[in-house]
C-alpha cells in the first residue's frame, strides 16, 4: 500500500513537473514560430530586402524548427500570391562557364530597372562534389546591378541538386514574387 501511494505521487509530481516547465515551453516556441512566419510576411509584401533575405535563409534551412516556420510562411505567401493576381516574368539562363550569363543579367536587369522594374536575380552555383562548398561568384560579377536599390541578387547553392535549381528554388520565387519583383535565374 505504501509502495503505491509512493507511485502515485511520483506520477502526480511529474504530471506537475510537465505542466510547469515542458507545455509552456512548448506553447512559447509554437506562438513564436508563428509569429516570425506573420511578421515575415508583412515585411515581404512591403518589399524589404532585408527580410526576403531571411526568409530565403529560413525556407533553404533544414532544421525542423525552420521547417515549421517556413511552411506556414510559405502558406501565406502562396495565399497572398493567389488573390493579387500579379504576373512577374521568369527567366531561366543557363551555359558553360565564361559565357556571359552574368554580364547578361546585369544589363538586362539595368535595362528593365531604367523601365522601372524590380528585378531579383535567384543565381544558383553547383556544389562541390568534394567539399559541398560553392563559389557564389555571379554577385561579385554583377556590380553595378548588385548596387542598384531595385535589385535583389541571392546567391545560392545547389547542395547536389540537378538541373540547375536549389532544393529552395520554387520557395524562393515565390517569396520575390510576394516581394513585387520580376525574376532572372541562372547556373
Amino acid at each position: 500500500r505504501i509502495q503505491i501511494l509512493f507511485e502515485v505521487d511520483m506520477i502526480n509530481c511529474c504530471r506537475h513537473l510537465i505542466r510547469r516547465t515542458l507545455l509552456p515551453y512548448h506553447r512559447r516556441k509554437h506562438s513564436k514560430s508563428l509569429s516570425v512566419s506573420t511578421n515575415y510576411f508583412n515585411q515581404i509584401i512591403k518589399g524589404d530586402r532585408a527580410t526576403l533575405s531571411r526568409a530565403i535563409t529560413l525556407v533553404e534551412s533544414s532544421h525542423p524548427t525552420h521547417k515549421a516556420q517556413a511552411t506556414q510562411l510559405m502558406n501565406h505567401i502562396m495565399m497572398h500570391n493567389k488573390k493579387s493576381n500579379t504576373r512577374t516574368l521568369r527567366i531561366g539562363i543557363s551555359g558553360s562557364p565564361g559565357t556571359g550569363k552574368s554580364t547578361f543579367i546585369e544589363t538586362f536587369g539595368l535595362y528593365l530597372i531604367e523601365q522601372g522594374e524590380r528585378v531579383a536575380v535567384l543565381a544558383v552555383d553547383p556544389s562541390s562534389h568534394k567539399s559541398g562548398g560553392s563559389l557564389l561568384a555571379d554577385k561579385t560579377r554583377m556590380t553595378e546591378l548588385s548596387a542598384h536599390r531595385s535589385a535583389y541578387i541571392r546567391p545560392s547553392p545547389s547542395r547536389g541538386e540537378l538541373g540547375g535549381v536549389a532544393r529552395a528554388t520554387s520557395d524562393s520565387i515565390q517569396l520575390c514574387e510576394a516581394s513585387m519583383y520580376l525574376l532572372m535565374g541562372t547556373r
